[in-house]
């Protein structure tokens, strides 16, 4: 699919959302929902925000962006350069996007995946529209989980005993920015802190035998999460039983994640491998993930999420167990998962389920 299909496509879809909901236009300004529409557009000046400074208003027939005087210029020609938006600018101390928008809908019936005032939220509705990917936005995704992984591995192997936390974490995400993408999230742990915390903020804590690393990594819009572990020497045989186990459960879950599957089932035989690996109760200590994309998480799965697995939809199981992790993103595709983020110099752990194998990454021994 041409960018210049995918950009017809997902009109489409957003002209279908205004029909069904007795629409005449949708104001866009989200960060996810922009980058998608926009085939990788962004619309944001500080990362720490959902909300971009500039807003997409679809018409049945017309296309626009709402912005002041600072931004246009720049989103004009750097993030929508040749897909035929017309500008409504304002000056920035006006204040007046919701009145331009408002000049352009006029008595019409609006949508919006932002607070405007009269305006009907259709930010979930908008989510859904994101969820089955096009093959361009796959071309891009193997893209960015190649990068990712290459840039987990490259930091992996050039971390030594003594680093910093915070250290580790700024040769990693100088690995990314180095390529153009944008860490949305950093965590890095060291040895005890690993076992103790589940999100762990980088500090001043030295390295000195493990070491786990973590990343939320965007560009095109798109975001790709994984995880890798890497011991300084022989490591325990605590540690090679839990992370084993914890590598049979995302394989469970990347197995099991196939186009028509319900979300809560799949779930559900993961809980079953914790179990079976005699871990029963280390999932009640985290979320385990779930359909990504455009967010870090769509949103998290659990026993009761009743959603179906769609053709092309992108996921990120995270399962943990106290004291390692394991974590890819992939796309779902009636042909089977392709893991975005593995790379090959990277060590595995080969399990089959069903018939299939699935490649899980090992902690990497140096």
């Amino acid at each position: 699919m041409a960018v210049s299909a995918e950009i017809l496509e997902k009109e489409r879809r957003v002209r279908e959302l205004m029909t069904k909901e007795s629409l005449d236009a949708i104001a866009i300004a989200s960060i996810a929902n922009f980058a998608w529409l926009t085939c990788g557009g962004n619309n944001y000046v500080s990362t720490a925000t959902e909300i971009g400074a500039a807003t997409a208003v679809i018409t049945q027939d017309r296309k626009y962006i709402v912005c002041d005087n600072i931004e246009a210029q720049r989103i004009e020609e750097e993030e929508v350069a040749d897909q035929e938006f017309e500008f409504r600018t304002y000056r920035w101390f006006e204040g007046k996007r919701d009145d331009v928008i408002r000049g352009i809908v006029g008595d019409g019936a609006l949508g919006a995946d932002i607070a405007i005032p009269g305006a009907v939220d259709v930010a979930s509705a908008l989510d859904a529209c994101r969820y089955s990917l096009t093959s361009e936005e796959i071309r891009r995704y193997r893209l960015l989980g190649k990068d990712t992984g290459e840039c987990l591995a490259e930091t992996a192997r050039e971390i030594k005993p003594g680093m910093t936390e915070q250290e580790i974490a700024a040769l990693l995400n100088r690995h990314l920015i180095a390529r153009g993408i944008t860490p949305t999230v950093t965590l890095i742990a060291v040895d005890e802190r690993i076992r103790k915390y589940r999100h762990p903020i980088p500090t001043e804590k030295k390295l000195e035998r493990c070491a786990m690393l973590v990343t939320g990594a965007r560009k095109w819009g798109l975001i790709c999460s994984a995880t890798r572990m890497v011991h300084f020497g022989p490591r325990s045989p605590e540690l090679r039983c839990k992370h084993e186990a914890v590598a049979l459960v995302d394989a469970t879950f990347i197995a099991g994640t196939v186009p028509g599957a319900v979300m809560s089932d799949i779930f559900n035989r993961a809980v079953e491998a914790y179990k079976m690996t005699g871990f029963g109760e280390e999932w009640k200590l985290h979320h385990q993930g779930g359909p990504t994309g455009y967010k870090g998480r769509e949103f998290r799965v659990t026993a009761q999420t009743n959603a179906v697995v769609l053709e092309n939809q992108a996921f990120a199981w995270n399962p943990s167990i106290t004291g390692t992790k394991s974590e890819d993103t992939i796309i779902a595709t009636s042909q089977g998962p392709i893991i975005l983020s593995e790379t090959e110099d990277w060590p595995k752990i080969e399990i089959e389920l069903g018939g299939v194998t699935i490649r899980r990454p090992e902690i990497l021994i140096r």
